[in-house]
């Protein structure tokens, strides 16, 4: 009887030191990850999805502009080929290569839009602009999905870089997570250009 209540003490003891620790802020900032990370992921399949009737529409119109419509169903082509699972996070080179084939993706789709703009057919065929409403509003998505996502990953690994939560981190095998740098942001935050019924003023 008292070796049990004994037991029930430490155990008690030991769920006291732990909540003091940062266990359990560790525990919700890493699930927080995720979270953003799934959301992060659902944009950007978003996005992948929008490239084929994309290419397929502009080929359409530009079949001479075969080297741009390669250009974007390579880099589609890259990015779906990187199997983006929760571990991907926990990795940074592999969260380096799933940010690179991300911007390039963003780069070919660009220069498609640019390309675009020369076929005034192909800017007013409806289907071409209810697929650039759609890549506009999924790139504003993107945007937001990302900025969610960092600042949970610096919220994490402020917890497990910070004292005393950094022992907790090291005792448990909580690890810094990788993010996106900021010269990837700023290339980010430019969504292509995709309304091209407004000339400039």
């Amino acid at each position: 009887m008292r070796t049990r209540a004994l037991h029930w003490l430490f155990a008690v003891a030991a769920l006291l030191a732990l909540s003091g620790c940062g266990y359990n802020t560790l525990q919700s900032a890493d699930e927080q990850v995720k979270a953003a990370w799934s959301e992060v992921l659902n944009q950007y399949q978003r996005r992948a999805d929008l490239v084929p009737n994309l290419v397929e529409t502009v080929k359409a119109f530009a079949t001479q502009e075969r080297q741009v419509l390669t250009q974007v169903t390579e880099a589609r082509s890259r990015v779906g080929s990187i199997q983006a699972t929760p571990e991907l996070i926990n990795n940074p080179e592999a969260f380096a290569k799933f940010q690179q084939a991300q911007g390039e993706l963003t780069g070919a789709l660009s220069r498609l839009l640019v390309v675009a703009e020369n076929y005034p057919q192909l800017k007013s065929d409806a289907n071409f602009r209810d697929l650039q409403a759609q890549l506009e509003g999924t790139e504003n998505r993107i945007a937001v999905a990302r900025n969610r996502y960092i600042k949970a990953v610096e919220s994490y690994n402020v917890t497990v870089r910070q004292f005393p939560s950094n022992l907790t981190a090291m005792a448990f095998g909580f690890k810094p997570k990788p993010n996106f740098s900021v010269e990837n942001e700023r290339e980010i935050s430019k969504a292509p250009k995709v309304d091209f019924g407004q000339k400039s003023k």
